[in-house]
């Protein structure tokens, strides 16, 4: 039986019924159901139910027949519906082989709100981590790293500390209009031009007048078949832009996959350094943006929220690039990595600078966080930079013929 199991007694909506289902004795108080303006030639959501045997996505593995029908009548104030939200999981419905994606985006902040019953479900099944009625916590004070950070320059090539963000009173990208991406770019020109005067000078580029050349440095590659599908590459280039401090530190993008991703790029692998940079300009931008009447968007019980359900709580990716040989090929290394809480996958860069990979030559890994919701920002890098050092030591041991039994950790 590979479905989750729903709640015994009563939907996680019940946390949001005040919201949903008050009954307001002066009915011009009550707000219009948006999707009594909407005359869709659809039947009934028994024959709409879409056919999910296929799908391994956790989108396809949670979802009923009777949430979707408790789903089904409900719309957004900005036109979203529950069909909307699934998309993505019926357009890639995933690999059994391959790390369960969730299958589903919001095209909105209120997405959270309005569709709760299923995205509460999806969100704790995939972070491993069961929402409750208090606020997550943040820190992004950096000096509370513990330890050093410093890793092995023989094995660890480089990192990447990310952050996404949404934009408050604006669709997110599946959904948004051109003008909202229009404006949204508008806002990020007027607060990272605040950035620059905070003595961090960089350059905003407009993706549609990026040369070639210019493309190949920032790793830029055109949109996805996926991307394409789920609409967040329509209008593509279309005020679409990054910016780029003039020391290299952070990268601003603009309007992709999320209103703002802030990245933090180190080929010292220095994962403190990066995040630092990522806590000391996020906070900035996140008062730049509240100054301007449009702060980040954020839930009382997910905390920060964008597009995708996979970003929740955080929205923060510590990734680091390894190079390792023996340890990939170890029978208990998938044991030891949902026992670190990491993820581990092969990337298509090779050590070796030859045009072939040879068998014995070590290849180039990305160690990354699996969730963004439940432990704060110092946690996860913590997390991370912990789980790469044992990593490492076992690696180092593989490599003298010794067994790594005594290093796999206990359950987290």
């Amino acid at each position: 039986m590979w479905k989750v199991k729903p709640p015994v007694t009563f939907p996680m909506e019940t946390r949001y019924r005040p919201i949903l289902e008050v009954i307001i004795d002066n009915s011009s108080l009550v707000p219009p159901d948006p999707m009594s303006q909407f005359h869709l030639r659809r039947c009934s959501p028994d024959e709409e139910f879409p056919d999910l045997s296929r799908n391994s996505t956790w989108m396809g593995r949670i979802l009923t027949p009777a949430m979707y029908r408790r789903q089904f009548h409900r719309c957004t104030p900005s036109g979203v519906i529950f069909d909307d939200v699934i998309r993505p999981g019926l357009e890639e419905p995933g690999d059994w082989s391959s790390p369960v994606s969730v299958g589903c985006v919001a095209g909105d902040a209120q997405c959270y709100v309005l569709f709760c019953d299923f995205f509460d479900r999806v969100i704790e099944a995939h972070h491993q981590h069961t929402i409750s009625s208090q606020t997550p916590e943040g820190d992004f004070n950096y000096d509370n790293l513990k330890g050093t950070c410093d890793l092995d320059r023989s094995y660890a090539a480089r990192c990447e500390v990310s952050v996404v963000r949404g934009v408050d009173d604006f669709c997110f990208p599946t959904h948004c209009s051109r003008g909202e991406r229009r404006q949204l770019l508008t806002l990020a020109r007027r607060a990272l031009q605040r950035l620059e005067e905070e003595k961090l000078p960089g350059q905003l580029l407009l993706l549609e007048e990026l040369d070639q050349e210019q493309q190949r440095e920032l790793n830029l590659d055109p949109p996805s078949s996926s991307q394409l599908r789920i609409g967040v590459a329509r209008d593509w280039p279309d005020s679409r832009a990054v910016w780029v401090s003039k020391d290299g530190s952070l990268v601003v993008w603009v309007n992709m996959e999320d209103h703002l991703r802030l990245v933090s790029t180190r080929d010292d692998a220095d994962v403190a350094e990066a995040f630092k940079c990522i806590c000391i300009n996020l906070q900035k931008l996140e008062e730049f943006y509240r100054e301007l009447k449009h702060p980040f968007t954020w839930k009382q019980q997910l905390g920060w929220v964008s597009s995708s359900p996979a970003d929740v709580g955080t929205g923060l990716r510590i990734r680091v690039h390894l190079r390792l040989q023996h340890l990939p090929r170890h029978k208990r290394l998938q044991d030891v990595l949902k026992r670190l809480r990491i993820r581990m996958h092969t990337t298509t860069a090779l050590v070796s600078n030859l045009p072939f990979h040879f068998p014995e030559s070590p290849a180039l890994y990305c160690v990354s966080n699996a969730a963004t919701f439940g432990p704060s920002e110092v946690g996860l890098t913590q997390l991370v930079v912990d789980g790469v050092k044992l990593l490492l030591a076992m690696e180092k041991r593989l490599e003298g013929g010794r067994d790594i039994d005594e290093l796999v950790p206990t359950q987290k």
